[in-house]
């Protein structure tokens, strides 16, 4: 399987083509996405017995989600808080 929507060189552009960063970023939305679904479902069975507001949003794949956030600039990193031993990761080691 492979990222085809977004590119996935549109992607590394955006994350300073460090695959490192770009697979951080997705999967902390990622997580961040399934426990705001997890949360409002769990709100929303304490009112009334049937969730039918969770499961429209919980059929979108949180990965791709966060990717197309990335790509369009809605999730991003601020570069001064980015470690610099981890900005390092990509490169090859002699």
């Amino acid at each position: 399987m492979s990222v085809i929507k977004p590119e996935i060189d549109n992607l590394l552009d955006k994350t300073e083509n460090n695959p490192f960063l770009l697979c951080s970023l997705a999967s902390k939305r990622a997580c961040d996405i399934n426990n705001m679904v997890r949360g409002q479902h769990l709100r929303v069975t304490a009112i009334q017995d049937f969730d039918d507001i969770t499961t429209v949003v919980s059929g979108k794949d949180p990965i791709s989600v966060a990717m197309t956030e990335i790509e369009d600039g809605t999730l991003s990193f601020v570069k001064e808080d980015f470690d610099e031993d981890i900005k390092g990761a990509n490169t090859i080691a002699l």
